[in-house]
């Protein structure tokens, strides 16, 4: 497995291998993270209202020590306000011209193209809604984790996980609270997502993204970069992962004594008596 890292746009070469992921992807999402410094003054020059967004809570899992993260797999279940439940299993990177055509050809299958100023990755990510459980009730034990992912979802993710790691067994990282608001702004065509991500301890970041057709990728990025650096948007500084981060920020509480994930409820196991039985008269 390839590292799941961006690749950077270094070469003609590494140029020329993003023509040809292109080609053959689903979506591409243009991304651009602000620095905690800048975010405020971004927010003021695009005229964001952070009461229109969406409120959203979103639990990764895997092993305390990331090895989901080492293989490229990312596990995700997510509650959105209004909205409902819905959980994802994602591999990347991946080549979309070697993926099966049984996987291709799946509706809840798609491939996706992530691209900032610093880099590109290509993800395929297999989406459900869960029937048998909902997110909250798996998280506070009452229902197996697997219950929330479907059938496919299951199987997908027994093909690529590290060998002895089944999801019943991972570990909860979150939840991060996710403010997401929908805006469009003269200037350019495009509608813009403004995602904030909570954490804990009070920091966050802080992503605007755009998606387009695959045949419109380079334009769409000139197109974006021009409108950012007219409102006065910092396009050159240093990008973050939302999930790398959330995940290794979780897996490090893990490490510091957080409570591990609870366990689903069975039938209660009688307690051991402490005191002797009164004897027979």
């Amino acid at each position: 497995m390839a590292s799941t890292a961006s690749r950077p746009f270094q070469s003609d070469e590494e140029l020329a291998k993003l023509v040809d992921l292109i080609k053959d992807v689903d979506s591409v999402e243009l991304k651009l993270t602000i620095p905690e410094a800048a975010q405020f003054t971004a927010a003021r020059a695009l005229g964001l209202d952070p009461l229109q967004a969406e409120l959203r809570q979103v639990f990764f899992f895997d092993t305390p020590d990331l090895q989901l993260d080492k293989k490229g797999l990312v596990v995700r279940a997510r509650r959105s306000q209004k909205k409902g439940d819905d959980t994802v299993v994602k591999l990347r990177p991946v080549v979309p011209s070697e993926l099966p055509s049984s996987l291709r050809g799946n509706a809840n299958f798609g491939v996706e193209l992530d691209a900032s100023p610093k880099g590109y990755v290509c993800s395929g990510s297999l989406k459900s809604v869960p029937k048998r459980a909902d997110v909250r009730q798996t998280i506070l034990g009452n229902a197996p984790l697997r219950k929330v992912f479907s059938k496919e979802q299951r199987a997908f993710f027994a093909e690529h996980a590290p060998d002895g790691v089944t999801l019943d067994e991972l570990a909860v990282l979150g939840p991060l609270l996710v403010l997401k608001l929908k805006s469009t702004h003269e200037g350019f065509n495009r509608r813009i997502v403004t995602e904030v991500w909570l954490y804990p301890d009070g920091s966050r970041i802080l992503e605007l993204s755009t998606k387009c057709e695959p045949s419109e990728a380079f334009q769409v990025a000139a197109e974006a970069r021009a409108f950012f650096a007219s409102r006065g948007v910092d396009l050159e500084s240093k990008q973050q992962t939302k999930t790398r981060t959330a995940m290794q920020y979780f897996a490090k509480q893990l490490g510091n004594g957080a409570k591990p994930k609870p366990k689903p409820r069975g039938k209660a196991t009688p307690k051991p008596r402490t005191t002797p039985r009164p004897k027979a008269s």
